[in-house]
């Protein structure tokens, strides 16, 4: 199984650009350690700290429709239900792979996989 770094989608509304016309179809990058701690300097995200999705989406999304390229502005004109489409999109293809450990209980003594969990939950 080949590793994968770009995935399609399909917007529910689309985004409506300037002339009006709808763009639906793109595709999202897995994102870098840089597409997360360099928006953190920028001073948007420091006034608003909810405009780091709008920075790190402008960042992952490499194709929108026939849009030559993708930016802040374009992502702040999403409709609210595309942006929470893409949010999740975001998670699910950064997040799909959380690393676990290989336990042994002490008094059954079965092995099974826990995953690590970052967020203590």
């Amino acid at each position: 199984m080949a590793f994968q770094t770009e995935y399609e989608f399909e917007l529910p509304r689309g985004y409506m650009d300037p002339s009006g016309e709808i763009h639906k179809k793109g595709s999202m990058r897995l994102a870098t350690a840089a597409d997360e701690i360099l928006p953190m300097r920028d001073p948007r995200v420091q006034q608003n700290p909810g405009y780091l999705t709008v920075i790190l989406l402008s960042r992952v999304i490499t194709r929108l429709g026939t849009l030559n390229s993708i930016n802040t502005k374009t992502i702040e004109g999403l409709f609210t239900i595309d942006m929470a489409f893409l949010q999740d999109l975001y998670q699910r293809i950064n997040m799909s792979d959380v690393p676990s450990y290989k336990v042994q209980c002490p008094k059954c003594e079965n092995t099974f996989e826990v995953p690590l969990d970052f967020l203590g939950e």
